[in-house]
């Protein structure tokens, strides 16, 4: 498990997070969402420990992970935005790296690999940059950590490499494991990602299941608008809207028209998920 407890950074005089608390909970794929600017990848890197926070704590199992703990970094693995394009092949550098993680499987990373299409004896600074992310993407889940953070992993990535990705995800993760998925691309993973959070500057908007979210706000998609929605969009032969739930209805989540409502209604949804 992953407490977060009243955190803070800043770079130089700039704050970027300032007290963000919440707990992250083995078995859950979480989608981490926010405006640009607003800390999402800073607060990927203070969870992998290569940033050290001002103030406040993280806790994973016990440990700081700015000490380095290699008992923690062992079941831990961090894909940045932008991957490395190494000068070797990527059966090499998954030989030499999965070393360092005691559950990587080669043969789990070549059959990945074979799913996502990408060619293990290819020179990684030969690659495509879609084919580069999937090899990193493949290289992660095959080191089987119980805590995986990636930062927009779908970038880069064409459509059918969204899919395998999504599958791959959905069935090369552990059920104890903890997976936290930063991305603006909301439709690229909103059929995998559960709880979800979105982020603010000076505090955690929303950390919570599809469930509890689709127990407190209804997702109408009709053709009539009604004034007293959250939010509102025009879409071709209607509208989607976001209202609150007074009546018990069973909807689908709509996660970029929650992420709109949000912003919008900040207060009111953070305290009605916080109920």
């Amino acid at each position: 498990m992953i407490k977060i407890n009243d955190l803070a950074f800043s770079y130089g005089s700039e704050p970027v997070l300032k007290n963000i608390t919440m707990t992250l909970e083995e078995g859950r794929i979480y989608g981490l969402l926010g405006e640009n600017g607003v800390g999402k990848t800073t607060l990927l890197t203070l969870l992998c420990g290569l940033k050290k926070p001002n103030s406040g704590s993280i806790d994973i199992d016990g440990t700081d992970p700015f000490k380095r703990d290699p008992n923690l970094y062992k079941e831990l693995y961090y894909v940045p935005d932008e991957v490395s394009p190494l000068h070797q092949t990527a059966r090499l550098f998954a030989k030499n790296t999965g070393v360092f993680w005691p559950n990587f499987s080669m043969d789990l990373f070549l059959t990945i690999m074979k799913e996502m299409e990408v060619e293990p004896d290819k020179k990684m600074d030969a690659m495509s940059a879609g084919q580069l992310k999937k090899t990193y993407l493949s290289f992660a889940l095959a080191c089987k950590p119980r805590y995986l953070f990636m930062d927009e992993p779908t970038n880069g990535l064409d459509i059918p490499s969204k899919s395998q990705f999504r599958a791959a995800v959905s069935k090369y993760t552990a059920e104890d494991s903890t997976i936290v998925i930063s991305t603006h691309q909301v439709r690229d993973l909103e059929n995998i990602i559960d709880p979800i959070i979105i982020l603010d500057r000076q505090d955690v908007l929303v950390n919570a299941s599809l469930e509890k979210i689709a127990s407190k706000l209804t997702f109408d998609y009709g053709t009539t608008l009604h004034p007293e929605s959250l939010y509102s969009e025009q879409l071709p032969g209607g509208f989607i809207q976001v209202l609150l739930n007074t009546d018990g209805l069973e909807t689908k989540v709509n996660i970029e028209a929650l992420f709109n409502a949000v912003h919008k209604n900040k207060d009111l949804i953070k305290n009605l998920l916080n109920e």
